[in-house]
């Protein structure tokens, strides 16, 4: 006989997506879901309580970059106890520039079975609207805020052969695209994608300096939530970034070994390594 005949069998941790804007994107099967489950941890608790109009929420619990460690523990605890235990995101698929991992991980580790309810995705819409290639595709999510560190960021994926999807605050998109088009080349094909599933959506898809204009001539694009879909570089890739190898590489070394490094991994000659990192390129 089982010491503990009256135990509950561990509970299920469901991994829900919710709209990106349009409510009516909830799916059937993830408000059934939603409905049925004890406990709900969202990022912010505020905004997935919206998800059950007039009903009655489940328990609803916070889970953010700052708590995920304390509260994977706790939540683990209760799907230990036999709770079902749904995550979701303030918008879209949970985990995709949103915590989480550590909550899935932690329930593998435990034994606890995670099943998904798929759905909405800003980046899987923004690049199906694209009309650029989708066969391969590097999602980056956010670039740095700051100037130098965005910069370097994008210099590094300069050679990129996949089209790359990155999100973006519609206010910070003036300085994101003027930079792709000095670092990625001003032909670079893109589209914005802002606001999806929203009343001010706008898909618009011009090479990357026209696009740059055309958002600093419209303030409105420069409002809510935005999605960028990049061209990659059709040319091949070189396996070293030259510029961006440099400027690392002078950050943490001594000029003198720094360049001795950049040669050797990139092959130019001693004298043209020496005076890149001299200059910090």
């Amino acid at each position: 006989m089982p010491d503990h005949p009256d135990m509950s069998p561990p509970g299920t941790l469901w991994i829900v997506a919710t709209p990106i804007g349009n409510l009516d994107d909830l799916s059937p099967r993830a408000a059934d879901t939603l409905g049925r489950v004890a406990v709900v941890a969202a990022e912010d608790t505020r905004t997935s309580r919206r998800l059950f109009g007039d009903r009655q929420a489940p328990e609803m619990v916070s889970l953010h970059e700052h708590n995920e460690a304390v509260a994977c523990a706790r939540l683990v605890e209760r799907l230990g106890q036999g709770a079902d235990v749904a995550l979701v995101s303030d918008a879209g698929t949970p985990l995709v520039s949103d915590p989480g991992y550590r909550l899935v991980a932690a329930a593998h580790d435990a034994g606890i079975a995670v099943r998904t309810v798929p759905g909405p995705c800003a980046a899987i819409a923004a690049l199906s609207v694209a009309g650029l290639p989708s066969d391969r595709f590097w999602f980056e999510g956010f670039l740095p805020a700051r100037a130098g560190q965005r910069q370097s960021r994008l210099e590094a994926l300069a050679h990129m052969p996949a089209t790359m999807i990155f999100y973006a605050p519609a206010r910070d998109l003036p300085v994101i695209v003027a930079d792709m088009s000095i670092t990625l080349g001003p032909d670079r094909m893109a589209t914005l994608a802002r606001e999806l599933t929203k009343i001010h959506e706008t898909v618009h898809r011009a090479p990357v300096a026209d696009l740059a204009q055309w958002i600093a001539d419209d303030a409105n694009q420069q409002r809510g939530e935005a999605v960028l879909v990049v061209a990659g570089n059709p040319d091949p890739a070189p396996a070293v970034n030259p510029e961006a190898l440099a400027r690392e590489l002078a950050r943490e070394l001594p000029p003198s070994r720094a360049a001795k490094l950049l040669a050797r991994l990139t092959g130019m000659n001693r004298k043209e390594a020496w005076a890149k990192v001299e200059r910090g390129e």
